[in-house]
């Protein structure tokens, strides 16, 4: 595989984005791409995030994959994964570009959007782990896709060692007090995503340079996250299904797309198709099958787990067993990526 490095586009804690296009044009490979690089010592997310890609197959809500390659550069050996590139960057950058927030039209539609992705990954058996706006990319038909599954991982795959995955701020309460990463904590995260679209701040108030730890206790206590007053009722239902603390309860992915704030934005739906009712309650919900803890195993490697506190910092963490309480105290650490940008493009072989 011959490609052409461009200009960086983003970093991460072990990952550095690009630009990238085929050296021959006439390459089954898309004209433009992104690749995301790592150093092979510190490849393992990226290598996991192929793994996963790979497992999970083909859906028009996730990020399609284009291949993977190692690279010797400047005496240092690269993995390299080609993804599609978003030409509308994430959705916090389509945020920002709509001062902060979204119309309540355009939350809908991205919330259908992401409910089927994160429902066919579901259905295939894995989490995601880390739903957030960073991690969802906007295309330039305004379709969004999930991306970045660095940290995704098997359902019901039992854990050699206590690890924390994902971002404070989208952290479900069974992740914080029990280490807990099954489909229920994506839900979580996506109602996150989902107010944070809507009113353009996060369901959690913490100003910069807080501490965490009083952040993780609020989590994982009685306090639910923040609900936007000016979202319609039906949004409001539909975050409250999302935010139910008891992971068990929870509405799926595949219940929440028979919700009425989203079931008129789906794009199968033919015109003259009576909408169906929507279930009040976990149990109401048709032929709906609790998910089973899987005894497949899978060998993901040992890589590390990532925690992003938001968009503006970046670190991680692992620990062994230990009290929960004990264990968010040592979580509330933090440090801030550097975010440089790269010019010329690079031939690489």
């Amino acid at each position: 595989m011959e490609w052409v490095r461009g200009k960086e586009i983003g970093r991460g804690s072990f990952a550095t984005i690009y630009t990238a296009k085929p050296k021959n044009p006439s390459s089954q490979l898309p004209p433009l791409m992104a690749v995301k690089s790592a150093e092979s010592y510190y490849s393992a997310s990226v290598e996991n995030e192929k793994r996963i890609l790979d497992q999970i197959g083909s859906c028009p809500q996730i990020i399609r994959c284009f291949g993977d390659d190692r690279t010797v550069e400047d005496g240092e050996e690269f993995y390299n994964l080609m993804l599609e590139y978003a030409t509308g960057g994430t959705l916090a950058d389509e945020l920002k570009r709509n001062g902060g927030r979204l119309a309540e039209a355009d939350v809908r539609r991205h919330t259908n959007s992401l409910l089927k992705g994160l429902g066919f990954v579901h259905a295939k058996g894995f989490v995601h782990c880390d739903v957030k706006l960073q991690n969802v990319l906007v295309f330039d038909n305004g379709v969004a896709k999930i991306a970045d599954f660095g940290l995704a991982k098997k359902a019901g795959e039992a854990e050699q060692k206590a690890e924390v995955r994902g971002t404070p701020l989208y952290m479900a309460p069974e992740s914080v007090n029990d280490n807990e990463y099954e489909s229920s904590a994506d839900v979580w995260a996506l109602g996150c995503l989902v107010a944070e679209m809507a009113s353009g701040k996060p369901v959690w108030h913490h100003s910069p340079g807080a501490n965490i730890f009083k952040l993780l206790m609020r989590i994982g206590g009685d306090e639910l996250p923040q609900i936007p007053e000016d979202l319609c009722e039906e949004g409001k239902d539909f975050l409250e299904k999302c935010f139910v603390k008891d992971p068990r309860k929870r509405w799926t992915a595949e219940m929440l797309l028979s919700h009425p704030f989203v079931s008129d934005y789906d794009a199968v739906l033919l015109e003259d198709t009576k909408p169906s009712p929507s279930p009040r309650g976990p149990f109401d919900f048709p032929d709906w099958v609790s998910m089973a803890s899987s005894e497949i195993s899978s060998d993901f490697g040992d890589f590390f787990g990532k925690i992003d506190l938001n968009s503006e910092s970046d670190w991680s963490s692992r620990q062994s067993s230990i009290p929960a309480e004990d264990r968010l105290r040592q979580l509330a650490t933090e440090e801030t990526p550097n975010w440089s940008f790269s010019g010329d493009w690079v031939t690489v072989l």
